[in-house]
Order: structure tokens, then sequence, then C-alpha cells
């Protein structure tokens, strides 16, 4: 089977015989990208088949033509396509809106694993956009700004995505990589579709115990307060990385969360090696 969607790999030189692929899901305005500047070689040296997939309409994948008539259950579909490509059931794990997508697709699908990562929470988006519309609201009118095809502030981004010092080389690389989402699927997690926690529970091995929630101290978007609102929804507890902000995998201290997600592989029996 072949996909026309853009589907990054990073293949170990030593594989873990335990472990089985990991597959990273972007979240909204970006692409496979934002996982291979650092995530994916990571894993791939710890063993890890690690693979990130670009969601139809995003980064090299097509459909930019038609991007605002996307769903969010469009996206699931592509999570769906992505995973029949591979050797064996992947754990998924999703950013932000990707995160969002994860919930859906374990609606009617399993997985070995799954870590919301800075996710929209099973309640939806609405909490965290009238958060931001108070606390950063010319991030906020920058985003819609970006959903629309238009050009928005340095600044905005730098607020969105990092806490941490980083170079205006990479913000501005960052800053022409990130594209317009897709109004339907910003309201299908506003209110239109959102998950069945009972049903994305039964579908992972031990229920709650094969779902990671990490967030993160300064995230703007999704705030630490939806962080834990989901660790409580799936019956588990958050991991909030200290001193960082919504953009985790391109934050200057990635390699923290890379590694604290590796220790939870370790735990739950999904990967032989320790993390190093």
């Amino acid at each position: 089977m072949k996909t026309k969607l853009e589907m990054l790999h990073r293949a170990p030189a030593r594989p873990d015989a335990v472990a089985p692929p990991l597959l990273f899901i972007h979240g909204a305005f970006c692409g496979a990208w934002c996982w291979d500047e650092h995530f994916l070689a990571w894993y791939a040296e710890r063993g890890f088949d690690a693979y990130a997939l670009s969601l139809t309409g995003h980064g090299g994948s097509p459909g930019r033509d038609h991007l605002d008539s996307l769903c969010i259950a469009d996206y699931v579909n592509d999570v769906g396509e992505a995973v029949a490509m591979l050797p064996r059931p992947p754990v998924l794990i999703g950013h932000s809106m990707g995160g969002f997508v994860v919930q859906k697709f374990l609606e009617r699908h399993t997985a070995p694993g799954a870590v919301l990562m800075c996710s929209v929470p099973p309640q939806g988006l609405m909490g965290s956009a009238v958060s931001l519309m108070f606390t950063k609201p010319n991030v906020l009118g920058d985003l819609n700004t970006i959903m629309s095809g238009g050009q928005a502030s340095y600044e905005s981004l730098r607020d969105a995505l990092f806490a941490q010092d980083i170079s205006l080389e990479d913000l501005m690389r960052y800053y022409k990589l990130s594209q317009p989402e897709s109004h339907r699927a910003i309201w299908d997690m506003m209110l239109f579709s959102l998950p069945s926690i009972s049903q994305v529970l039964a579908n992972l091995p031990e229920g709650g115990k094969r779902l990671h929630v990490i967030g993160a101290e300064f995230d703007h978007l999704v705030p630490v307060s939806a962080a834990e609102m989901t660790a409580r929804s799936y019956g588990v507890a958050p991991t909030i990385h200290a001193g960082m902000g919504h953009g985790l995998m391109l934050e200057k201290d990635w390699e923290t969360v890379a590694a604290e997600l590796l220790a939870w592989l370790q735990a739950v029996g999904l990967t032989e090696r320790s993390p190093s």
C-alpha cells in the first residue's frame, strides 16, 4: 500500500527488538518537519523506527488547495492510512491538535500506547481559546490571521510556542514553515467532534496505563490546567515540563522531554532499553 501523504522516517541502526514503531502527529499550523528537527533521529539512535506524518493539507502532503474543507475525521483517516503502512502497530504521539486526532483515532482503533503532548483536551478547545483571549490576545489574533493565510509577527510565534531562548534564525525558519489551518477542523475541536473518553480507554492495553499526558509550564495555547484536565479525564498523572512552552519538541531543552518520554516507554514495557 502506498500513500501520497508525507511520511518522514528515521530507521535505527540497532533496532530494539521489543519497541514498536513510533508515529508522531503534528499540531495545527504545522507539519511533520517539527518532529524531524530533533525527535526522529534521537529515537532512531535508541532503537526505534521513528515516523512523522504530515496530515492532508500540511507539510509535503497534498490537499493545501482545499484545506478549509478538511475536518478532524479526515485527519483521523490520514493516521489510519499511515498506521496501515507500518510493519507493526505504532505508539501514537500527538502534539496539540495532533493529540486530539490521536484521541479520535482511538475511538475506533487500538494502539499499543498513546502520548498526548500539550494536547487539546477531550472537552475541546473552547476553554483554552477563552484563556488565550484574556492572557495573550495578540497571539490569538495572529493565529486567526495565519488561519486565513495572512502574515503574523515573529513575536507572536515566539509567544505561542516558546518559553526558552530561540535564535532569530530558527524563529524565522519555523515561521516560514508554518501554514494556515482548516477552520472546519478548529470548529470540530471546539464543539462538534469531541472524543469519547471511555472508547479511547477501551482501545488501549490496560486502559490509562498505556496513555501518557505531557504538558508545559508556560504553554499559552494549551495551558497547564488543560493538560491536567486531560490527565484527570483518563485517570492518569500528567507530566508538566518546567520552564517550557507549547513547542516542546522545538524548545532549547527538547531533549529533557524526549528522555522523559523514553523513560515512560520503558516503564510500561514498550522498549527493552533503559533511557540514556
